[in-house]
């Protein structure tokens, strides 16, 4: 089976190394529940590990644009179509 190329593969220790922070901030949040921590110092830390992930997201979009879609887009056709629509379907996906 072949191995699809992706656009994040020179950021990908970048993008482990935010991921495991992010993981790292939900695990204290739930410390933070089982400690039964204020409702709105567990929201504060929620939304911090939600703009991490967020931060993901968005550099895996830009990834994605740059590499994927800018080379799909050079090809033309029914191939870059379909990976203008996944973009503007992950794009959605984000902001919803």
């Amino acid at each position: 089976m072949q191995e699809a190329h992706v656009g994040y593969v020179a950021n990908k220790d970048e993008l482990l190394k935010r991921l495991r922070r992010a993981e790292g901030q939900v695990r204290g949040i739930q410390r933070m529940v089982e400690d039964d921590t204020y409702c709105i110092d567990v929201l504060t830390q929620v939304s911090a590990a939600t703009k991490a992930l967020e931060t993901v997201a968005l550099a895996l979009l830009d990834d994605h644009l740059a590499h994927c879609v800018a080379e799909a887009s050079a090809e033309g056709g029914p191939v870059a179509e379909e990976k203008l629509r996944e973009a503007s379907a992950a794009i959605a996906r984000l902001v919803r």
